[in-house]
């Protein structure tokens, strides 16, 4: 009897495991006396009969099933094997590491703005993560009627709605369709909400949705880059005679026939005016006011000689250089 004792026994794990695979069923033969469970790092085994949980079981390790195992299930836990009979009991394995996804938009979405009439185009992309977060849920919308899920098909069901999430929260929160990208933190927030409300039946939940970035039709990214510009510039006159001191510089506004001279003399009045214009301004801050007191007609004798610059004594003459000081 020992040597076939076990030739019925099987061991029941994940065979196939796949980084990209959320759940996967184990359900193609009865488990035998002397089977024994496999549970591996990041993974939980759930026990069903007739559809129903028997068993969670979250500690990764290897399980002898009739001794370590059925003792712990509802309602078999009074099961006994025999020789030629197994149990009928389906193991789901469940992924419980956190995934993360790539998103972008396939078409460019239209927004609506005042600016323009037929709304504004705007692709956008980023990533979001998820996982599985009620094995109740999930069994009954998802793993009963399904051997296994993947990522690609969570996937798919978020992009399916991620267009009209975004075309939503954009409106909402966009204050400056131009520049949606400083907005980007709270347009995210209102579509992870979303999201996890939509998958929450499911038993997943999103734990992080980002966007990364907006994307314009290349003659808008122009007109929004010019428009930058000349914000940092902040005066286009200054803008103007900046350019031009360049082009003068570099070569680029020399030998141009008239034109380029003109602009050259144009600019070189310009600044001598300007440079006449600060000169009087500094003189007229530094000017001593007017002394309205009688007028004194003796020469005063400096401080400091005229000649070499040495400090003036009670003489007449400077006693350094013997300039005359009155």
């Amino acid at each position: 009897m020992g040597l076939f004792s076990n030739q019925f026994s099987n061991v029941v794990e994940w065979n196939e495991f796949r980084e990209d695979m959320i759940f996967y069923k184990w359900s193609n033969q009865e488990i035998k006396k002397g089977s024994r469970l496999v549970i591996r790092p990041g993974q939980d085994a759930i026990f069903l009969y007739n559809g129903k949980i028997e068993g969670i079981f979250t500690d990764e390790g290897d399980y002898d099933i009739e001794s370590q195992i059925v003792p712990f299930l509802s309602t078999l836990k009074g099961f006994k094997f025999g020789f030629n009979s197994g149990m009928r009991a389906e193991v789901l394995f469940i992924n419980t590491k956190e995934f993360l996804v790539r998103w972008g938009t396939a078409n460019p979405i239209n927004i609506p703005t005042p600016q323009l009439p037929g709304g504004m185009p705007v692709r956008a992309n980023g990533t979001f993560s998820f996982k599985i977060n009620d094995y109740i849920k999930l069994i009954d919308k998802i793993a009963g009627v399904r051997n296994s899920y993947l990522v690609e098909d969570v996937k798919l069901r978020i992009t399916s709605i991620l267009d009209q999430l975004l075309i939503k929260w954009i409106v909402k929160e966009g204050k400056d369709m131009f520049n949606l990208q400083s907005m980007s933190f709270d347009i995210a927030k209102g579509i992870k909400d979303d999201l996890d409300m939509q998958l929450f039946d499911s038993g997943m939940t999103i734990t992080s949705f980002q966007i990364i970035s907006f994307n314009y039709p290349e003659s808008i990214q122009k007109m929004i880059e010019k428009n930058a510009s000349h914000s940092m510039i902040g005066n286009m006159n200054t803008y103007q005679q900046a350019s031009m001191v360049d082009g003068i510089s570099s070569g680029t506004v020399r030998g141009g026939g008239a034109a380029s001279d003109m602009a050259g003399m144009m600019m070189g009045m310009n600044m001598a005016n300007q440079m006449m214009q600060n000169i009087n301004q500094a003189n007229n801050t530094n000017q001593t006011p007017p002394n309205t007191s009688t007028p004194n007609t003796s020469t005063a004798k400096p401080n400091f000689c005229p000649n070499c610059g040495q400090k003036t004594g009670e003489g007449n003459f400077c006693s350094n250089c013997g300039q005359k000081l009155i």
